[in-house]
């Protein structure tokens, strides 16, 4: 089945306004429970103005802000058709790691524009503050209450296989076009998802290979796609991805500029859920059924469900790591967990 046989049968859109401008992204709108474009949020950036000219255009403009610091930037040859992946049997990944001054791997992304087929150069998460200090005065979202964490990503036409990140998430387009497709959390199991260790940039990510799916190989995922949503953005939109929402990312040009912005709705000092999951991996997942079925209800009892009855026969000061969170308690677990773990 090829890509455009695939992109026919997602029939649904994200949902989008176009009457949205900077001065009204409350917290409420960032807080979507579901996908959002937002068209036209960051038409008026510098940067946005400075892509529609031309690609050297908006390179001269970043240019004006590199802190000269090396970055991390992903190559991969033409036959892996802009697909950062691993390699046919799993053993490793199908690019390499490059290590360059963010002016020379821009000046590398320019250098293959006119290729028929290019190699792929991805300079992916990379801090703006960090590598374009200055950029933000210039080309910013009103956030900073929600202390974000704010990415650049810069390269040619690349596919960024489906994945979910816990923070929450504004994207916005710089320069170029992105394909944006979704999927809601439940999709999980229907996305055939690989390793949690052994992860092209982190995150696990689907298998499926969105190009050229392998319904035999990967049947449920005619379901994933029933659900699927997809837009494409243009420069100067931006998408709301809420946590935990699988999303498939493609630059669509040969050179393309996104800004995202993560947020945590949750106090940093609760920590990673990530983290509890692998721990749950090393202490629950093998033991016998009955004693797994036991811990489910012990997690649903403390985590999942709790109640101020489930602890109301505890006096207050003696309830400890039962009270509610705060960052003394989060210390208090930390310690908890150092002193069991050594």
């Amino acid at each position: 089945m090829t890509s455009q046989h695939v992109l026919n049968e997602i029939s649904q859109p994200i949902a989008e306004r176009a009457d949205i401008n900077v001065a009204d992204l409350s917290d409420d709108l960032l807080a979507s429970d579901q996908p959002l474009v937002l068209r036209g949020l960051a038409a008026d950036w510098p940067a946005v103005r400075h892509g529609l000219e031309s690609a050297d255009k908006i390179i001269e403009y970043l240019q004006e802000f590199d802190s000269g610091n090396v970055v991390t930037a992903l190559y991969a040859p033409p036959e892996a058709a802009g697909r950062m992946f691993y390699n046919e049997d799993m053993t490793a990944f199908n690019f390499e790691y490059r290590r360059m001054a963010l002016k020379d791997a821009v000046q590398q992304v320019r250098s293959h524009v006119d290729l028929p087929s290019p190699p792929s150069l991805y300079v992916g998460s990379t801090n703006v503050d960090h590598w374009l200090p200055g950029f933000r005065e210039q080309n910013d979202f009103p956030i900073q209450h929600l202390e974000p964490l704010v990415s650049i990503w810069i390269g040619n036409q690349s596919r960024v296989s489906a994945h979910y990140d816990f923070p929450s998430n504004i994207a916005c387009v710089v320069a170029g076009r992105r394909r944006v497709i979704v999927f809601p959390p439940e999709q999980l199991s229907n996305l055939y998802v690989g390793p949690l260790d052994f992860t092209p940039a982190g995150q696990p990510i689907s298998l499926v290979d969105f190009n050229a799916p392998d319904y035999e190989r990967f049947p449920k995922f005619r379901e994933a796609v029933e659900t699927a949503q997809m837009s494409v953005l243009e420069p100067g939109d931006a998408i709301i991805v809420p946590s935990m929402w699988w999303h498939h990312m493609e630059a669509l040009d040969a050179f393309n500029v996104l800004v995202n912005y993560w947020w945590r709705s949750s106090p940093s000092y609760m920590g990673p859920p990530l983290s509890v999951l692998q721990h749950a991996m090393l202490g629950l997942r093998d033991l016998p059924e009955a004693q797994k079925k036991q811990w489910q209800e012990l997690f649903d009892f403390y985590v999942f469900n709790p109640s101020p009855e489930n602890v109301d026969h505890i006096p207050e000061a003696a309830r400890g790591v039962l009270n509610p969170m705060d960052e003394q308690t989060a210390r208090q677990i930390r310690k908890m967990l150092r002193d069991k773990l050594l």
